[in-house]
């Protein structure tokens, strides 16, 4: 009996780390019950926790309510520093503006006469955090675009020995049939011995179904990311909560839209190149003392 459970286990395992398929899920998981979703009191706090048990604090050099008129240079890289985009979509700053105290992401508005490098026939835009966190809330209210492009909520920091990811949101509510679909995934691409020793990557994703189409309004979603574990929340309400086995890395944040295969969100003659994804606000909070100024670039105040 104990023979047949061990070969269970390794069985489980090897398919968790072989399994390197970012494509949504099929099925959904369960559907969420938004009865009893919390009502914003307070800007302070995160909205799955209004009263703040937690004893959340909240980092202003981190956070950002996008009510400047152009993108704070000091939090913000204007583009990927180290990725062009996903063919055939080349992230372009133009692509991010701001309007109506928001931080606003378009597609080709770059200029007409511009000549795209090989492989690329569209633009978007993309926003990458000078500063990496070590655990913590993470949230922001968002409207997804109303078209076949995915919006994205995330937070990755890839480099030669490391390299995790965890999306907050990572949807493409406009494209055929996926309008109530809600996706959660996280990822191990590599990782040094001491956080599991991983060469290849994995990915452990999910799909939940909301009762509403997802980009016909603004919704807030959440991470809170810990030692032990990472939890998901759409609107305040947790909707999934993971084992933090690997996820042990500084991430930095990054929000963007982008075309995607396994969304089959690719454009195509009927793209509307008008449409929006538009972010309200970021927001971060620590169980600790205020990221400061001068702290290195892995934030060890969230350790």
């Amino acid at each position: 009996m104990r023979l047949r459970m061990l070969v269970v286990m390794v069985i489980t395992l090897l398919s968790c780390i072989t399994n390197g398929q970012t494509k949504p899920k099929t099925k959904f998981t369960n559907e969420i019950d938004f009865s009893n979703a919390p009502k914003r009191v307070s800007n302070h706090y995160p909205l799955s926790d209004q009263s703040n048990k937690s004893k959340w604090v909240k980092s202003n050099l981190i956070s950002d309510e996008f009510d400047a008129a152009s993108l704070n240079t000091k939090k913000w890289h204007p583009n990927n520093p180290g990725w062009k985009g996903r063919k055939p979509t080349l992230f372009h700053d133009d692509n991010v503006s701001f309007k109506d105290n928001e931080l606003v992401f378009k597609i080709n508005q770059h200029p007409k006469n511009e000549q795209l490098l090989d492989g690329y026939t569209h633009t978007a835009g993309f926003i990458r955090s000078k500063n990496s966190v070590l655990y913590g809330y993470f949230e922001a209210e968002m409207k997804l675009m109303n078209d076949s492009w995915v919006s994205g909520f995330w937070s990755s920091s890839p480099t030669k020995e490391w390299w995790t990811e965890i999306d907050f949101c990572e949807n493409s509510p406009a494209t055929k049939n996926q309008q109530n679909d809600l996706n959660s995934n996280i990822h191990v691409f590599h990782s040094p011995k001491k956080y599991g020793d991983i060469k290849k990557h994995f990915s452990r994703n999910k799909k939940y179904k909301v009762p509403f189409n997802l980009q016909d309004d603004y919704h807030v979603w959440g991470v809170e990311w810990d030692k032990k574990f990472i939890r998901f929340y759409i609107d305040g309400v947790l909707f999934r909560e993971a084992e933090n086995t690997h996820w042990h890395q500084p991430l930095f944040i990054n929000f963007n839209c982008e075309s995607n295969k396994w969304f089959s969100a690719l454009p195509s003659e009927n793209s509307k190149l008008d449409e929006e994804f538009r972010v309200k606000y970021f927001r971060f909070w620590s169980k600790k003392k205020p990221l400061r100024k001068g702290t290195n670039k892995y934030a060890k105040d969230y350790y």
